[in-house]
């Protein structure tokens, strides 16, 4: 789960790096926002070229979001994972602070435990 948060940190000039999610999950990895009214889904490149772009670009800056609880049950090869997490940076030029719940599906591969898709929830300001 850190490897996948880690992905998206930019913070002190480092350059995020989000071709991690491909590695930490499954080709067929499923993510769900469910931030909004509605859904949205994403598969793997979905999810990551937005967000790739807006972390290199300049629009968000010193970000990092990091987990600040977690309850893992692992069943033979599959586990679930319910985390909380914070956080935080410049988007456009304004610091931000935020939180939100993430529920994360993992399986074991012969390459090890992978996540096979993963939904969230943002803490409302």
């Amino acid at each position: 789960m850190s490897r996948f948060l880690g992905a998206f940190t930019n913070t002190g000039g480092r350059r995020p790096d989000v071709d991690r999610v491909r590695e930490v999950f499954i080709p067929q990895g499923m993510i769900i926002s469910n931030v909004g009214d509605e859904p949205v889904v994403y598969d793997l490149d979905a999810f990551i070229e937005p967000r790739e772009k807006i972390l290199t670009d300049g629009s968000l800056t010193e970000f990092s979001e990091w987990e600040v609880a977690e309850h893992t049950e692992v069943f033979g090869s599959v586990a679930q994972r319910f985390s909380e997490y914070r956080k935080s940076g410049f988007l456009n030029g304004t610091w931000f602070e935020g939180s939100g719940h993430k529920t994360t599906q993992f399986v074991r591969t012969p390459a090890g435990w992978r996540l096979s898709s993963m939904a969230w929830d943002d803490v409302a300001d």
